[in-house]
C-alpha cells in the first residue's frame, strides 16, 4: 500500500488473507496507513467503483459504482503484481496504489492482518490532500513562518513525518482481529 503521488514515499507492507472482504481491507487499510476511517472510501479497477452503498445515495450510478458487500480482496487482486487503487476521503482525494507483491501459502498459526514493512508517517486528516500536505510540512519545517504556531497547535503540538511504527499497528491489528473475529 503506498500513498499515490507523493515523494518521499508512503507505504506499508501488509501481509492479509485473501478471502478477507473487502470492508474488512478498507478498515485494515486505515489502520495500517494510520488514517482515522473518518471519511469515504472507495475502491477503483478498470474503471468500476467498489465501495459501500449507502441507502440514501442519490448519486449513485449502477453501471460504474457497484457495491463491495460480498466481494474478497481476491475479487480484485488475482495474480502477482495486479493493482487497485483505494481511494480515501473524497475532499482530500487520498490516492492509494495496492500492489499484490506476492502470494504466499497461509501459516495457520498466525493470526492476520500483520504490517511487516512501512516508511513515513501517514498525513493528518483534513490537511488538504496531497498539495495540503506539501503547505503543511513547509510551515512545521518553518518555525519563522507566520502560520507556524497556528498549525503546530492544529497538528497536536508535534508531528513528524519522518516516524512510522510497525510495532503500533500490529498492536491496533491485534485488537482488530478479537473484535472482528478475524
Amino acid at each position: 500500500i503506498a500513498l499515490a503521488n507523493f515523494r518521499p514515499k508512503i507505504w506499508r507492507r501488509i501481509l492479509v488473507q485473501s478471502d478477507l472482504p473487502l470492508s474488512d481491507f478498507h478498515l485494515t487499510i486505515q489502520i495500517a496507513m494510520g488514517w482515522e476511517n473518518a471519511h469515504l472510501h472507495q475502491f477503483i479497477k478498470n474503471k468500476t467503483f467498489y465501495t459501500e452503498r449507502m441507502e440514501d445515495d442519490w448519486a449513485w450510478n449502477d453501471l460504474k459504482n457497484v457495491d463491495y458487500k460480498g466481494f474478497k480482496i481476491s475479487d480484485l487482486l488475482l495474480k502477482t503484481k495486479d493493482k487497485i487503487d483505494y481511494e480515501y476521503d473524497f475532499g482530500d482525494s487520498w490516492h492509494h496504489d495496492i500492489i499484490l507483491e506476492k502470494i504466499l501459502p497461509v501459516d495457520s498459526k498466525t493470526k492476520y492482518p500483520i504490517c511487516i514493512d512501512g516508511q513515513f508517517a501517514c498525513p493528518p486528516e483534513d490537511c488538504g490532500g496531497i498539495w495540503g500536505y506539501k503547505s503543511l510540512l513547509e510551515i512545521l519545517n518553518n518555525p519563522k513562518h507566520e502560520e507556524h504556531e497556528e498549525y503546530m497547535e492544529w497538528i497536536g503540538g508535534e508531528f513528524d513525518p519522518e516516524i512510522f511504527d510497525k510495532d503500533s499497528v500490529n498492536k491496533v491489528f491485534k485488537k482488530f482481529i478479537k473484535f472482528k473475529k478475524l
